[in-house]
């Protein structure tokens, strides 16, 4: 489907439940999202049915398995996820332990947005924790700036909700000036 220097990214199939159970079962990898490893049932009844369902809704966006191209491993997802304006995307990744600190999340991420304005969009998002720094460091590296702190309230905050939640994005003009740049 997609490829970069370094990785292939794929569609998921209904084969790939191991593929995200490995993925979600580290707890510092759920670390900024559930806090805890997501469950086998909740893979297999919740979360790729929504992977595949988005696929159906949105041919061209989703979340896509991402593998290296020197060995095939598997290294976790990107996603380009519709939002409530049909020309505005939300990216995002959660990639295995082993691939961080490799610069795979921002190659990916970059991958991402030209897909995005490739395909008209106008608009690319992303969100994180105020406190996931490692986050908002690939999306500044990716080209994503800063826009705003806002807080959601939660039933059980994960350490750091107090501090809240932050919003990057990039629009067109900004992506096609930094291109010709």
């Amino acid at each position: 489907m997609l490829e970069t220097e370094r990785l292939t990214m794929r569609r998921f199939t209904a084969d790939d439940v191991e593929l995200l159970v490995g993925l979600d079962s580290d707890p510092e990898v759920m670390r900024f999202l559930t806090g805890q490893p997501t469950p086998r049932e909740e893979i297999e009844n919740v979360v790729l049915p929504g992977i595949l369902k988005v696929y159906a809704a949105h041919p061209r966006l989703g979340t896509f398995a991402a593998h290296q191209k020197s060995d095939g491993a598997f290294i976790g997802w990107f996603g380009l996820q519709p939002t409530a304006d049909a020309k505005t995307v939300d990216v995002g990744y959660r990639l295995n332990r082993t691939a961080w600190g490799k610069g795979y999340a921002t190659e990916g991420t970059r991958a991402l947005i030209d897909k995005a304005f490739g395909e008209g969009m106008e608009r690319v998002v992303a969100d994180t924790m105020a406190v996931n720094h490692r986050s908002r460091a690939v999306m500044r590296r990716a080209g994503l700036r800063f826009v705003r702190v806002y807080h959601e309230h939660f039933d059980d905050p994960l350490p750091g909700t107090e501090f809240g939640e932050v919003e990057y994005a990039i629009d067109r003009r900004t992506w096609e000036a930094g291109r010709r740049a």
